[in-house]
């Protein structure tokens, strides 16, 4: 019974959609303050009833009721509580249910919390999102329908795919859809400001907290994927430029452009057709994503093994919604007028080359993905195109974005002064110049790209470091005024900080780890010893134990270093009976600087194991630099400025010429 309450839930959202898709937009267009009123309750009622969806599906995952299809072949009754509740999202069916809970969740904040948005723009806003969920409604409901019950029942589930089976999977797709989902309210309010065919300072201020909220769960997601795949799969590697770990990457790249082309738009009323262009193709390269992983196209594991037919729809929704989109901009974007006017050389001028950058680098991702798969559809050639065309690619556009991280913030708004701003620049020069020196003295017989790299962030901490210090008169006045400058700073530029900060300590762990990692491959058995980069690993022992729906070998590693002990690490080879699969749980000894990586391979007692060792040099910077962008996005979201948004003139409804007689 709550499997059906659960598909009728989702049959009313849809109905409550379509009302929110329809009569806002006619009450906008008749500016009609009732009709305009619908979108708040309509969506409301939608995430109410997508939400008891989930909850009727996640209550059939938690009490393992085989008799519904989806539950049958995601799970098992001896899988840990943890994943019977992440194995809701473990599938197509359920993933999908949590993408549009977390679209109707955006809309539902808009309704309820937009009280400073025009009722014209904020009824237009609430019916493209209505518009957005009607499509993925009846898109589950078609031809996705988590509910379909199985009679007769199964004793026992399939089990859910036991790489999944793991924390980090239990919060990673939770984050990336609130960060792919998140850019559909960006396109709704572009759209709608399309329509309105009015861009101004006060739509940027509305529309950038809903950006920044979906960049910085985006971040976080992509955070969590990596270290997963870090951890989880085996390999001692963070990022392989994955099919479906560029789908999420994209949009990343186009809404850092946009989150910054909308601060020209807020400051300087310039760039609008720019960024309303970067607002609709952000959401669409988030759809390209969805696309990709249900299509049935690729291989990974992080796809979905679905049928084409489904992927068709995405891609129908894909077209519509973006060639729509597209289609009003062509229409309306020439109409709009260009606003402030600046020189190259200004801040403006900067933000614009960081856009310009941000979108070739977003091309070169594009392209690098989708080309394989186009030629494969097209003439069935097989190409790989892997890590070494995305390095040569991909790294050196982003050289001078980050060159440019720390002049564009020293520019003055409108026109700037180049020289004067790389002057203030002296100290960022000296400890780029310091630190490449010293990688170079210390890495003389090797590449030459280490240095290139902690040159740079180098450059950029010591630049944001720099322009945060001319903010509050650091060294320029007496330390309790400067005090007092910092606290009435906006948190928005503690956030900037922060997040230029985590970028550059991302840089350091990031070409460390590429330029400096070793490995060691060995056969060993009990008692065997193998070094690397002057740590001793003793394989003690390796015993076989019974998990709770897996069986394991659990090998015991006692770590050295010069004859003293460090640690002592368990790696794990687990096999999965139910879905017949084994999987590697590496373990990892971490510090500050490096991690000492160690994967338990195939193998007995007579013939020894296979055992990966490896060196990660400055690995823990990259998670530690991610994490500070996401905790710099989560202060500027604090920022009341953003939490408030722009106030607008209230418009009292024409009264009758008669309402004079009839209050009379």
């Amino acid at each position: 019974m709550i499997a059906e309450l659960g598909h009728y839930a989702l049959v009313l959202a849809l109905l409550v959609a379509l009302v929110q898709t329809t009569v806002p937009l006619f009450g906008a267009a008749k500016n009609d303050f009732a009709l305009m009123g619908v979108a708040q309750p309509a969506a409301t009622a939608q995430f109410l009833s997508i939400l008891f969806a989930f909850a009727a599906l996640t209550y059939s995952y938690v009490t393992s009721d085989f008799s519904v299809i989806n539950v049958a072949e995601n799970s098992h009754s001896l899988k840990p509580l943890l994943y019977k509740i992440s194995g809701v999202w473990g599938n197509h069916e359920g993933s999908m249910i949590l993408w549009v809970l977390i679209l109707a969740l955006f809309g539902f904040a808009v309704a309820r919390f937009g009280v400073h948005l025009p009722p014209t723009l904020k009824a237009r806003v609430l019916s493209v999102q209505g518009s957005i969920g009607v499509a993925f409604l009846g898109f589950i409901l078609l031809t996705s329908n988590p509910f379909l019950r199985l009679d007769p029942a199964p004793i026992d589930g399939r089990d859910l795919n036991p790489l999944l089976q793991d924390p980090g999977l239990a919060f990673h797709p939770p984050m990336l859809y609130l960060g792919y989902v998140g850019f559909s309210m960006a396109f709704s309010f572009a759209v709608a400001a399309l329509i309105e065919g009015k861009v101004d300072p006060a739509w940027a201020r509305w529309v950038r907290p809903w950006t920044l909220a979906a960049w910085t769960a985006l971040t976080a997601g992509i955070t969590l994927g990596s270290w997963w795949a870090y951890y989880e799969l085996g390999w001692g590697g963070w990022w392989y430029w994955d099919p479906v770990e560029n789908a999420s990457f994209m949009p990343w790249l186009s809404g850092t452009a946009l989150l910054h082309s909308a601060v020209v738009v807020e400051k300087r009323d310039a760039l609008k057709s720019w960024t309303i262009l970067l607002a609709i193709l952000t959401f669409a390269l988030s759809l390209m994503g969805t696309f990709l992983v249900r299509s049935g196209v690729l291989t990974s594991v992080h796809a979905f093994a679905v049928d084409p037919e489904r992927g068709l729809y995405i891609l129908a929704i894909l077209v519509v919604f973006i060639g729509g989109a597209l289609t009003i901009f062509a229409l309306r974007a020439p109409t709009m007028k260009l606003g402030g006017l600046f020189q190259p050389i200004s801040r403006e001028g900067g933000l614009v080359m960081n856009n310009l950058l941000l979108s070739v680098a977003t091309a070169t991702v594009f392209i690098g993905t989708l080309y394989p798969l186009f030629l494969d559809a097209t003439t069935d050639q097989k190409v790989s195109v892997g890590p070494p065309f995305f390095n040569a690619t991909f790294v050196p556009v982003m050289i001078p974005l980050v060159l440019l991280m720390a002049i564009g913030p020293m520019l003055a708004w409108k026109r700037g002064d180049l020289p004067a701003a790389m002057s203030r620049l002296w100290f960022a020069v000296l400890v780029s110049l310091s630190l490449g020196v010293f990688i170079f003295w210390v890495n003389a017989d090797e590449p030459f790209t280490p240095v290139i790299g902690f040159a740079l962030a180098g450059w950029l901490a010591a630049g944001t470091l720099k322009e945060f210090g001319d903010r509050v008169g650091i060294f320029r006045e007496k330390l309790s005024q400067s005090l007092t400058r910092a606290r009435r700073l906006p948190r928005s530029t503690y956030g900037m900080t922060l997040a230029h900060l985590g970028l550059a300590i991302f840089i350091c762990g990031a070409v460390a780890d590429s330029a400096w990692r070793t490995e060691v491959v060995i056969n060993a058995k009990e008692s065997d010893k193998a070094s690397i980069a002057g740590f001793d690993a003793l394989l003690e022992k390796v015993e076989r134990q019974q998990g709770p729906n897996y069986q394991l070998e659990r090998a015991t590693i006692v770590i050295k270093k010069d004859g003293e002990y460090i640690t002592t690490i368990f790696p794990e080879r687990r096999f999965y009976p139910v879905q017949q699969m084994p999987t590697t749980e590496a373990a990892i000894h971490t510090t500050f600087l490096a991690d000492i990586y160690v994967s338990l391979g195939e193998g007995g007692k007579n013939q020894g194991w296979t055992l990966r060792l490896w060196y990660n040099p400055l690995i823990p910077w990259i998670w530690a630099g991610c994490l500070i962008m996401v905790f710099g996005g989560l202060i500027s979201l604090s920022d009341r400025r953003l939490r408030v948004g722009a106030p607008f003139k209230k418009i009292e409804p024409k009264k009758s010429k008669h309402s004079g007689l009839e209050n009379a």
